[in-house]
């Protein structure tokens, strides 16, 4: 178990590296090119195949417990560790990582986006997947700090090499705010540690902020919170994600949506609400405000981009339709309680799926009419996929009613259970401010639904393909299987929840409780 850990972690480096040299003779195939993106999806199908095994050979009976731990000293002056483990809130995250960025890697082999070399192309992909996978697997301080600024340098390239139009534009403004937000969060981390007199966060977690005073914590909290905000994303430090996802390429925009921003949310989870519990409780009545105005303004920004005559664009409405659901999961984390926390995690993976199969649809859409605008796939009669693309109309149809929340697919459990959480909030907190929250977010619900079923109107529906125009393909084989594990994990994870609750639940319960682990 340690060394399939390590090998998570580790493994994507190595392949990076051996991505960038030349292919041997016998493995070329039919050219270089070919031969490096075969190598992307073996080595991401590799890592995926571990993290399945890590998943089954993982005690399912305490999944509280740290598992498949490593511990070794790396500088000893700042007693600084190479501490590695997964339990029940970072396995799942885990795998759903290898997931996407090994079907993300499958989709690139057969629909490479246009720009240079794919050398260099897989050799980001992998770096940003070994940079995701260890945030998830670190349990130091400085190591956390380490991996989460990893991915930045990745995406920036992949956003601005690969991407559309305004990709260098969005790349900087990518980068520029999640640096900035990255170095306040560096010095909270390091007033902890040094206060603490430890990086670790599992001793730091069982400690549940004894060790720290009240102003220590508050100071820590605000400083943390911030960089973790920026990626999250909560409003109002999200300008920089819906540029990001509208020049992205669309692998690019399905791991930031699937795997980026639940960087910042597991933060606030792993970090600050074990390990400075007194400052949490302090700022979350503001998160929760910010939380539920994120869930109305992403809402709101969508219904005006699916109106009709705004020249809307469907990668940037699907991004603030992010902005929104991360609203939700920041709600539930704000609330400060088990039924909250598990709905914050919850939504997250439901996020992560449902989000990562709509950016993959719309990138086929995208494709097949050459534009994202809403207003020119409607037309006159509609792009009309029931009628010209049967499956890929049902299939946007599915993640659109699956993002919306409908009972019994993925995305319902999380934000159900953040309300509850609000409903009934830690003792200390406002429960009329959160009741108050909790009713905006419910009805933020409603403006979810009107602009997801708005989207599916003017995209899905319309009259017949009129003689003479071309036929557009419908979903290809390569793409079917791209897509069918998250729509089959979609309806899994809606209809049987307590595979992922039965993992988090008894670990999230020990983080807020503290004590030995």
């Amino acid at each position: 178990m340690q060394f399939l850990l390590a090998l998570i972690v580790a493994g994507p480096l190595l392949g990076a590296a051996a991505a960038l040299l030349p292919a041997p003779p016998g493995l070329k195939g039919k050219s270089p090119d070919q031969a490096v993106l075969r190598h992307g999806v073996t080595v991401t199908g590799v890592i995926l195949l571990a993290a399945l095994v890590l998943a089954l050979g993982f005690d399912h009976d305490h999944p509280s417990k740290m598992q498949a731990t490593t511990d070794i000293s790396w500088i000893r002056a700042l007693d600084v560790r190479i501490h590695l483990g997964v339990d029940g809130i970072s396995l799942p995250l885990l795998v759903l990582t290898a997931l996407l960025t090994f079907l993300c890697a499958l989709y690139s082999y057969f629909k490479m986006p246009p720009g240079p070399s794919p050398k260099a192309f897989v050799a980001l992909l992998l770096v940003l997947e070994s940079g995701t996978l260890a945030t998830f697997a670190v349990l130091d301080l400085v190591l956390f700090f380490l991996a989460f600024e990893m991915v930045l340098v990745p995406m920036y390239f992949l956003i601005a090499r690969w991407g559309g139009e305004g990709r260098q534009a969005a790349a900087w403004k990518f980068i520029l705010y999640t640096l900035l937000g990255s170095v306040v969060m560096l010095l909270g981390l390091l007033l902890i540690g040094l206060k603490a007199g430890t990086f670790d966060m599992v001793a730091l977690a069982t400690d549940n902020g004894r060790g720290l005073t009240t102003s220590v914590q508050v100071i820590a909290v605000l400083a943390i919170g911030l960089g973790l905000a920026v990626k999250t994303p909560m409003w109002p430090l999200h300008s920089w994600l819906p540029d990001a996802h509208t020049a992205a390429p669309t692998v690019g925009s399905v791991l930031l949506a699937g795997v980026l921003l639940k960087m910042g949310t597991y933060g606030f989870v792993r970090i600050v609400l074990p390990i400075a519990p007194d400052g949490m409780a302090t700022f979350a009545p503001y998160l929760a405000a910010f939380a539920v105005a994120g869930i109305i303004y992403g809402s709101l920004a969508c219904l005006a981009l699916v109106k009709p005559g705004n020249k809307g664009d469907l990668k940037r409405l699907i991004a603030y339709s992010s902005v929104g659901h991360m609203g939700f999961v920041l709600l539930g984390i704000a609330t400060m309680t088990p039924t909250g926390v598990n709905g914050a995690l919850f939504a997250n993976i439901a996020h992560g799926l449902v989000t990562g199969l709509l950016f993959f649809l719309v990138g086929a859409v995208k494709d097949r009419y050459g534009t994202a605008d809403l207003d020119t796939l409607a037309g006159a009669t509609g792009a009309a996929l029931y009628g010209r693309a049967p499956r890929l109309g049902a299939l946007l149809a599915f993640a659109a009613v699956a993002s919306l929340g409908l009972p019994g697919l993925a995305g319902f459990w999380g934000e159900m259970l953040a309300l509850f959480g609000a409903f009934d909030p830690a003792e200390g907190l406002s429960r009329p401010a959160f009741l108050t929250f909790m009713a905006i977010g419910a009805f933020g619900t409603l403006l979810t639904a009107a602009y997801l079923l708005l989207v599916v109107r003017r995209v899905c529906m319309g009259g017949p393909r009129p003689a003479g125009e071309t036929a557009i393909a419908d979903v290809q084989g390569y793409e079917f299987a791209a897509w069918t594990p998250l729509v089959a994990l979609t309806v899994l994870a809606g209809l049987w929840p307590a595979v992922l609750l039965g993992l988090t639940d008894p670990a999230v319960q020990q983080l807020l409780a503290g004590g030995p682990r």
